[in-house]
């Protein structure tokens, strides 16, 4: 990490300007806005899951499809 402190004598501005120049040069909040939004990846466990809770979904909505409870629009979206 690097460290900035503010010389002697020297203005605000200028210290910003440095500052800026010394983050960009470091790469630091490059690296940091990067990792913002990466996701862990998800496990098998969670994967495995996920999977079954789809496949019950279709399976309920295969059954009320089936059965005339689930009505299709035009475009044969179900709702």
């Amino acid at each position: 990490m690097a460290d900035f402190k503010r010389k002697p004598g020297e203005s605000f501005e200028s210290f910003l300007r440095r500052f800026k120049t010394g983050l960009k040069n470091n790469k630091i909040l490059e690296v940091s806005r990067s990792k913002q939004h990466i996701q862990p990846k998800r496990t098998k466990r969670v994967l495995k899951k996920r999977a079954l809770i789809g496949l019950g979904i279709q399976k309920e909505r295969e059954y009320l499809r089936k059965t005339g409870k689930l009505k299709e629009d035009a475009r044969g979206n179900r709702r």
